[in-house]
């Protein structure tokens, strides 16, 4: 299982950032995962030229957080991340 985030990575989640929600939601619902940094910022479209291809191509996007879990879903964005680990606690 693999999270895409941004240069936050699984920090800041308690002050809401959305890279650290999905990482702390799927800590609750017991998943372990690796966190692949995608470079470029959301406020700042120009660091992204060039950096979010992968993104784009596994999610039709560019934004973080994207889980790409064992099966191959993809999930994309903090909030789909935080219903799909309620969703799919691990065994």
């Amino acid at each position: 299982m693999k999270l895409y985030t941004c240069g936050q990575q699984d920090h800041a989640g308690k002050l809401g950032h959305p890279c650290g929600r999905a990482a702390d939601a799927l800590r609750e619902a017991g998943w372990d995962f690796e966190i692949e940094v995608v470079e470029g910022y959301r406020l700042l479209p120009w660091t992204r030229r060039g950096k979010r291809d992968e993104i784009r191509r596994i999610s039709g996007q560019e934004n973080v957080p994207v889980l790409v879990a064992d099966d191959g879903e993809v999930v994309s964005g903090s909030g789909a991340i935080k219903a799909w680990a309620s969703e799919h606690p691990a065994g």
